[in-house]
């Protein structure tokens, strides 16, 4: 008589690995596929992620340098809370994790060596914490009938920003400063300073207030508001 089979045992994951008496460790990912390209992987990666955790967006790209490739996920926004700075860490864990089923991984804890088929960086930025605001009720909101595509096309230097609502000591708050120059990922003001643009998620603009979020997990609710003046004429 053919003797079933044993259930499969479930992967393990990258936080568990185990060192042996050398500090020796392998890991190899179920999800591995031996020479895919970045791009590639990066997609693969993304589709998991969305179907894995409910609820979340992710913004993942590749980047190659001398030392070997990484994989670098933003996390756009999810259903949790990710303020309370435990929770967080078990967030960002779980999706290390996730990441690594992807992965082939050796080396020597003693030594400091390891080889893989790349490298994981997991980042918790601003778009999340603006989502997060958003849900709590964010202070100063503006209505957003103005693209940041359609902001960039109509900004124009000569055009004035006035900076009226920032984080408590903002050494700027209630000046008036200049456009000088007008780039695709920020805005050049007098007094050689520049304000950079954020993704779209975390501009509104009405035509005359910009509220731009940079929150962070001491405030998701942080923000800049400006006033837009148009140059005369």
């Amino acid at each position: 008589m053919t003797q079933p089979s044993p259930a499969a045992q479930p992967a393990r994951l990258r936080s568990e690995m185990q060192y042996d008496d050398r500090g020796n460790f392998s890991h190899e990912g179920e999800l591995y596929r031996p020479g895919e390209s970045l791009p590639d992987l990066c997609r693969r990666i993304e589709t998991h992620l969305t179907k894995t955790i409910a609820g979340g967006r992710f913004a993942l790209r590749g980047e190659r340098f001398t030392g070997g490739r990484r994989v670098v996920v933003e996390l756009l926004d999810a259903p949790n809370d990710l303020s309370d700075e435990g929770e967080r860490r078990a967030f960002e864990t779980m999706l290390h994790d996730e990441v690594e089923r992807f992965n082939n991984a050796h080396g020597n804890f003693h030594q400091d060596y390891l080889s893989c088929s790349f490298f994981t960086h997991i980042r918790i930025g601003t778009t999340y914490w603006a989502a997060l605001a958003a849900k709590r009720g964010a202070a100063n909101p503006v209505q957003a009938t103005v693209s940041l595509a359609q902001f960039k096309r109509r900004v124009k230097p000569g055009d004035q920003l006035k900076l009226i609502a920032a984080h408590e000591g903002h050494r700027m708050l209630g000046s008036i400063r200049a456009i000088t120059a007008v780039r695709s990922a920020d805005i050049i003001l007098e007094g050689k300073s520049y304000l950079t643009l954020p993704r779209a998620s975390a501009f509104a603009c009405d035509g005359r207030l910009i509220r731009i979020a940079n929150g962070n997990d001491n405030n998701p609710d942080e923000h800049l508001l400006y006033e837009w003046i148009p140059a005369a004429g």
